[in-house]
């Protein structure tokens, strides 16, 4: 399965997008430290360096609603709220195999599971393209292979190094431009609708369950540890389920930030939970704004 990463007009805009990233990274950043203090715009967009109108402006039409309605997303309350509203989120029956697709905001992801032989060899004889980009939560890196994303992750270091941790035998090779089309798509100001982002899963049989599980929590949403071991018909394995999420190499197309605790707190993700507090914020903003 190939990846169509040319002639996409997201890109246009993402380039767009991405000159903002650092600003906007800045300004999230800063409320997630501050939210509780429920900061004024005018504080936001001078940390951001940009005039408050001009900021309200970059930022709602990111995040779909206002700085102020953003940090109000951030707390352990909005958590709780979601929590109550999504009893079911995970209620309906999973598909048995990984050729189902799972909506993300208008992308549509296809998992293909690596064969027991792939998961051995660890990506022997496997290329992988990657890329570091800057984003609005901080750089990402992307590792692509002609059947899929197999890694995308928050890393600071070494983006090379950071595809190696999951894939140590693949033959690695640096392609910013492949990968910056994939980030442009995901993290840009407007997303577009393209069912064009396969997704190659390498793990226990257990894992890529969980994984599964994982794409049927829609954006704005969240589930419990709980919901997703019982979604699996595996009620009593709530820890286990909790070291696959932990251990998921695909961030935000596998949407492991929407699993939070009973108590509404977030913890636990690989990426840091400010990381995490922001991701679903955003993506609470975003279906807030559809809504209305």
């Amino acid at each position: 399965m190939s990846i169509a990463l040319t002639d996409d007009p997201i890109a246009e805009t993402g380039h767009a997008a991405q000159a903002e990233n650092p600003r906007v990274a800045t300004a999230i950043r800063y409320l997630v430290e501050h939210y509780a203090e429920q900061p004024p715009l005018e504080t936001v967009a001078a940390v951001a360096g940009l005039h408050p109108h001009h900021f309200q402006r970059v930022f709602k039409r990111w995040a779909g609603i206002s700085p102020k309605r953003f940090a109000q997303h951030l707390t352990v309350e909005h958590a709780k709220e979601l929590l109550g509203e999504n009893e079911s989120v995970l209620g309906a029956a999973l598909d048995v195999g990984l050729s189902g697709p799972g909506r993300l905001h208008d992308l549509f992801v296809a998992c293909e599971a690596a064969t027991p032989g792939d998961y051995k060899a660890r990506g022997r004889d496997l290329e992988i393209r990657y890329g570091r980009h800057d984003t609005p939560f901080g750089p990402v890196v992307i590792g692509l292979t002609q059947r899929g994303i197999c890694w995308l992750g928050f890393a600071e270091g070494d983006p090379a190094a950071a595809v190696a941790e999951d894939w140590p035998a693949a033959r690695l090779v640096p392609d910013a431009a492949a990968t910056g089309m994939v980030a442009a798509r995901l993290f840009g100001i407007d997303p577009a609708a393209d069912p064009g982002l396969p997704l190659l899963l390498h793990g226990t049989n257990f894992q890529i369950k969980v994984w599964q599980a994982l794409l049927s929590i829609a954006p704005g949403q969240v589930a419990s540890y709980e919901d997703v071991a019982r979604s699996i018909g595996r009620p009593t394995a709530v820890r286990a389920v909790a070291r696959a999420v932990a251990g998921n190499p695909i961030a935000f197309l596998i949407p492991c930030h929407r699993v939070i605790r009973k108590t509404g707190a977030l913890h636990n993700y690989r990426w840091g939970a400010d990381r995490k507090r922001a991701l679903l914020a955003w993506e609470a903003g975003r279906r807030e704004a559809a809504s209305a």
